[in-house]
């Protein structure tokens, strides 16, 4: 994939300038041992392996991204271990073994996608370059080749509306806050969250050039934004004559949309690429999606190809290299409108090699099958999994394991070119992501008992029969997930209530059996002896004890709902203290895991700020992204719900404590609605407040699960 340089960046890295990349990520990974390895990069197909050469362990691939994959390889097969999110990798032997053979993997799929908008602010709205180097040192390891990269292109918008006679100044009622920027970037809301600092876009400038280097150093080719119309209100000011649309997402203010029959249209996208490529160098791919949870003012087919048209010429006029990558959510999301005429329509005004689909819930609402394979233009299958960073067990490990090379196979599949991983948000559930990995270096299903042998043996360092079981119970059930989207949320991240179920944001109906996730819990929790020393297996024995006790808490909220309804203060008020300890044991359980901790969140937001007031604005995003989701009758409210530490004793616990307290002070005169809106005044001040939440984790995991066990599994 070709690539142009610029003033900014180096895009194009020479054979020595990639295996330099590559020996430092060995050396960051293995802790300073890249001695012990031999580099051979040989261009040409997808390819990794790994043998012994001179005493040394020869890694080999076409790039960077393929001997990083020989080296996550040959650590796994012969050092047992594991480069995750959740959890440390084990320690390397004092002397690494030599392979007594040579195995090597080609890539069927030209394309590995990696990222979803919403995984830049549910996700990574704080990181820095340290962290995003870890994840950047993750894609590499597992044959990622082409991320999302759409960090700091505030910059590029001030630089475009400069050009255009709007100067920063009149920007500050456009741009989002920190927490808000990829819904910001789609079109779907304005301001909410802001004024943004200059400089947090001046260091998201600098921050988006660290990332695109180091990508493309190691053989990435990083995916760009590009414009789709939305405009800031400044330009109706300026250009009082242009054809401006309203349109609104959720609850939010209306935005406006450039009308793509406007000449200005084409210029301020040919100003767009151009400005960004001067500031960071181009590999020709763009992302852009015109409609994202938005209806189009017309199914007129004339008009849409007509759209298409104008947005892809807006590319190529200034990069005749432009390749146009379009979600393919919207299709799933506004269904209602998409019919194979529009679809058809929208993509017809592109050449097939000009585009790019992303199949983007390939596992559970395969659109290709609906669409012809997207008449004829390339597209990926992909995992979504999660929404909004949402903690819970959840997957489809049969689609994951077998349909990606399925699809290969399949005629009616079309141009099918490619795999990606588009999650709403990452670090959790990270069994479910390996498995989905398997497909990147392989043409054949993956034999799921299999791949958990191996996985299991690198992640805990050995494979124990009650451990196997337990997770072949957790695959059969939990990760069979055909009931709702993302898995199920407990009953206690959602507004109090004595619905069972109160839907929306918070749907607490399961795909599975609570017994069967007790059988589990039962034989991982029998593995402890063997297990303990294991970072990883700390990781998910917590995760799978805090599912235990989430879906527990439905089962006492039905107890102090029935209460109610009898008229029994007594075992209401018994009931719901046995709520709210839960509650704060919960708390206690993930406190013990860095992964799970609230205050890693907020602190990471503050330090990205130089001064107070910036400081406190970022807390503010960071705590509204969690809880009320906008303003204070936000629709989506609970979306980014989390089973964090901090935030069970700190917010949920909080707010059933108000509601038990509103209950049995009013009784049979308790009113729902009533009770919402104080609930509403108590999410809102939490938001704007300040408390401070631990950064470290406290406690013994396995201890704290020994002692949940002994208080809680008789009654469960």
């Amino acid at each position: 994939m070709g690539c142009s340089s610029s003033e900014g960046v180096k895009t194009a890295f020479s054979r020595s300038e990639q295996l330099s990349a590559a020996r430092d990520l060995i050396d960051r990974v293995t802790s300073g041992r890249a001695s012990e390895f031999k580099l051979r990069i040989t261009p040409g197909e997808d390819f990794w392996s790994y043998s012994e050469s001179d005493g040394k362990i020869l890694l080999e691939g076409n790039n960077g991204i393929g001997i990083a994959s020989a080296l996550n390889a040959y650590l796994g097969d012969y050092c047992a271990w594991e480069y995750s999110w959740c959890g440390e990798s084990p320690s390397l032997p004092n002397l690494l073994p030599l392979p007594d053979s040579t195995v090597r993997r080609n890539s069927p799929y030209r394309y590995r996608y990696y990222l979803n908008y919403c995984t830049f602010n549910y996700s990574m709205s704080w990181w820095d370059f340290d962290r995003w180097e870890k994840e950047i040192d993750w894609m590499a390891l597992h044959g990622i080749n082409m991320p999302l990269a759409v960090t700091g292109q505030n910059s590029v918008w001030q630089r475009v509306y400069a050009r255009l006679g709007i100067p920063a100044e009149e920007l500050k009622d456009f741009f989002s806050g920190p927490a808000y920027f990829n819904w910001f970037w789609m079109g779907n809301l304005d301001l909410w969250g802001g004024p943004l600092p200059q400089s947090f876009m001046d260091k998201h400038e600098a921050l988006q050039k660290q990332i695109l280097l180091r990508e493309r150093s190691l053989g990435m080719t990083p995916v760009l934004p590009a414009f789709t119309g939305h405009v800031p209100p400044a330009l109706a000011r300026k250009y009082p004559d242009v054809k401006i649309r309203k349109t609104s997402w959720v609850n939010f203010p209306e935005v406006s949309i450039l009308d793509p029959d406007e000449e200005l249209f084409t210029r301020i996208g040919q100003l767009f690429i151009e400005e960004q490529t001067r500031l960071w160098g181009t590999n020709h791919y763009y992302s852009a999606d015109t409609f994202n949870e938005n209806v189009p003012p017309s199914a007129d087919s004339a008009y849409l190809a007509a759209i298409s048209a104008k947005v892809y010429a807006s590319m190529s006029s200034v990069d005749p290299e432009a390749v146009w990558v379009m979600q393919g959510w919207m299709f799933y999301h506004e269904k209602h409108f998409w019919g194979q005429p529009q679809i058809q329509a929208l993509l017809s005004s592109v050449p097939d090699d000009k585009m790019l689909i992303l199949d983007l819930w390939s596992e559970r609402y395969p659109v290709w099958k609906q669409t012809n394979a997207y008449w004829g233009k390339p597209w990926l299958w992909c995992m979504l999994h999660n929404f909004g960073q949402n903690i819970t067990l959840s997957g489809n490990v049969s689609s994951i394991a077998s349909d990606p090379s399925a699809a290969l196979r399949d005629p009616a599949a079309g141009n099918m070119s490619g795999i990606g991983l588009t999650p709403e948000g990452i670090g959790h559930t990270p069994i479910v992501y390996s498995l989905f990995l398997e497909n990147v270096w392989r043409d054949e299903a993956v034999d799921v008992d299999e791949f958990l042998k191996v996985y299991l043996r690198r992640r805990y360092g050995c494979c124990p029969d009650a451990a196997f079981q337990a997770w072949k119970i957790i695959f059969s059930t939990a990760f069979e997930n055909t009931v709702n989207n993302g898995g199920h949320e407990s009953i206690i991240t959602g507004r109090p209530t004595f619905a069972a179920n109160p839907r929306g944001c918070t749907n607490t109906l399961k795909c599975y059996d609570s017994a069967d996730l007790l059988r589990a819990w039962d034989l991982l929790c029998s593995c402890i002896p063997e297990c303990r020393e294991s970072d990883g297996f700390r990781y998910d024995l917590v995760d799978i004890t805090r599912q235990v006790l989430a879906d527990y808490a439905s089962e006492i909220q039905s107890d102090f709902a029935s209460a109610f309804e009898r008229g029994s203060r007594t075992d209401f008020h018994r009931h719901s203290r046995r709520f709210l300890d839960l509650i704060s044991d919960m708390d206690s359980l993930l406190g013990t895991r860095k992964e799970f901790l609230l205050g890693e969140w907020l602190e990471s937001a503050k330090a990205l700020g130089d001064t107070p007031e910036e400081k406190a604005l970022y807390e503010r995003n960071a705590r509204n992204l969690i809880s009320v989701w906008g303003n204070r009758d936000c629709r989506i409210f609970d979306y980014a719900c989390k089973q964090w530490s901090g935030m069970m004793n700190g917010y949920y616990k909080c707010r059933w404590s108000l509601f038990f307290d509103e209950v049995e002070t009013l009784w049979k005169s308790f009113s729902k609605p009533d009770f919402d809106e104080k609930c509403k005044d108590f999410e809102w001040a939490w938001t704007q407040s300040a408390e401070i939440y631990p950064t470290e984790a406290t406690g013994d995991e396995i201890a704290c699960v020994e002692s949940l066990r002994d208080k809680y599994r008789a009654s469960l």
